[in-house]
């Protein structure tokens, strides 16, 4: 029985964000005192796993940290080796991997917005329910995530963990024709990634803002995918002015702690909570994407990317992942369209004794990687940075604030359903990756 004076709201399962996590409330007077995202999936010490092995290794190792994102994992990784030794990938390689890249952002956006959050929209349980109703919905959901899921299997040999990628490029480099297939099936999607724009631009999304710095890659004269430079916007700033620094001073900007009620370590930008991921990007990067991206973000009424308006209110996260997932269709045609073959499948890593960095943009936004080496190639220390980690203070204070504007608002009190279903969906906004850093949450709201 719960203590006199105090309700306790528990959800035993909470099936659509990847891990394990639980969510307390604390509510006094109406006043939201208390929001704590206790992340209690155990330590899974990647890092540790890493440190002894050798040069060529991260890739396959990283790549099992995360089953939805294991590209990002991967390709970060190889920058932060091919940094340490000296060495660039470019031409139809560094193609290759965008290409690569793009079918992650397809099949994890994809995933996230019809199986994982649109039902939130909805007023479904869960996107069984959704199929019940809106079967056409969920079929071109399915369409683009399989569209998706081809470019990795092509290139990474299979859509989950793909084992085709190494340090310095691939193990196997497709010849044109092979991606002649990949080029059509996106051409039958793109009216389906407009249509999905259209569909959740459409949604009732609650009134809300946030108050966080932007952090996101930087790659001036296109959207920053796999490769750029952190830069930083202000919080609600008006000002388009960006700050960069140098992905080697990434550590002295973005510091990482630990909490006493989350096995997952957060982070604060110069001392300040901060948001990586869509909004970022979008408020970053919108005015290099490509052009029927960027009337989709017009028509969907996100504000013209050409001005750097961004997006504030992270309810509306979902529209941008659409977008996203537009410009990567494009991009992802624009690369087979000019590939031609590389004389090799991979450029040679050499070993060497230095320390290198790597980041790349996960669909949930900046992951780092810093690999030490010893002169043979072995790993000597490992440095990882997932996106949920960075974001876990501002998810925290979106929820925060997604139930401090409730409780103000005129009409019948919310009932414990009422904020455990407004909870979850201000959780869903980030679609967080838990495990990274959630199948099971437990919302605890205490009211004297």
């Amino acid at each position: 029985m719960n203590d006199p004076g105090t309700r306790v709201l528990r959800l035993d399962a909470l099936a659509r964000v990847e891990g394990e996590a639980a969510l307390r409330l604390r509510v006094q007077e109406s006043r939201v005192t208390e929001t704590r995202l206790r992340i209690y999936e155990p330590p899974r010490f990647f890092e540790a796993f890493l440190t002894g092995r050798g040069h060529t290794e991260p890739p396959d190792i990283t790549a099992r940290i995360c089953g939805i994102c294991p590209v990002a994992y991967q390709m970060s990784a190889c920058h932060a080796i091919e940094n340490a030794c000296g060495v660039t990938v470019d031409g139809p390689l560094a193609e290759l991997r965008r290409l690569l890249y793009c079918g992650e952002w397809i099949e994890s956006h994809a995933l996230h917005i019809y199986l994982l959050h649109a039902p939130d929209f909805l007023g479904y349980a869960d996107v069984v329910e959704l199929a019940r109703h809106q079967r056409a919905a969920v079929e071109r959901g399915l369409r683009i995530k399989q569209a998706g899921n081809a470019i990795l299997e092509q290139l990474g040999g299979r859509p989950i963990h793909p084992v085709n990628v190494r340090i310095g490029g691939f193990y196997r480099t497709p010849a044109p024709e092979e991606l002649r297939p990949l080029a059509e099936r996106l051409r039958q999607i793109q009216e389906d990634v407009l249509e999905t724009v259209r569909w959740v631009a459409a949604f009732d999304f609650p009134d809300a803002s946030y108050d966080h710095d932007l952090l996101a890659l930087h790659d001036p004269g296109r959207y920053a995918i796999d490769s750029g430079t952190p830069a930083v916007r202000a919080a609600r700033s008006r000002d388009t002015t960006l700050r960069a620094f140098p992905l080697s001073d990434f550590e002295q900007h973005v510091k990482e702690g630990q909490v006493p009620h989350s096995t997952a370590l957060t982070a604060t930008l110069d001392g300040r909570r901060h948001l990586t991921g869509p909004l970022a990007r979008y408020a970053i990067n919108g005015r290099w994407l490509h052009p029927v991206a960027a009337e989709a973000a017009r028509d969907a009424r996100l504000g013209d990317p050409a001005t750097g308006a961004g997006c504030d209110n992270p309810f509306r996260s979902i529209v941008v992942r659409a977008v996203e997932v537009v410009h990567a269709v494009e991009e992802a045609l624009r690369i087979i369209d000019g590939y031609e073959e590389p004389p090799q499948p991979a450029v040679e890593v050499p070993p060497r004794r230095a320390t290198g960095a790597g980041a790349t943009e996960a669909p949930r936004g900046l992951l780092y990687h810093r690999y030490a080496l010893a002169a043979d190639g072995t790993l000597t220390e490992a440095r990882i940075v997932p996106p949920t980690a960075q974001n876990q203070a501002a998810i925290e204070e979106d929820v925060r604030a997604a139930v401090q504007a409730r409780l103000d608002r005129a009409g019948p009190p919310a009932d414990d359903d009422e904020l455990t279903h407004l909870c979850e969906r201000a959780i869903r906004n980030h679609d967080p990756c838990i495990s990274c850093a959630a199948h099971f949450l437990d919302v605890t709201v205490e009211r004297p």
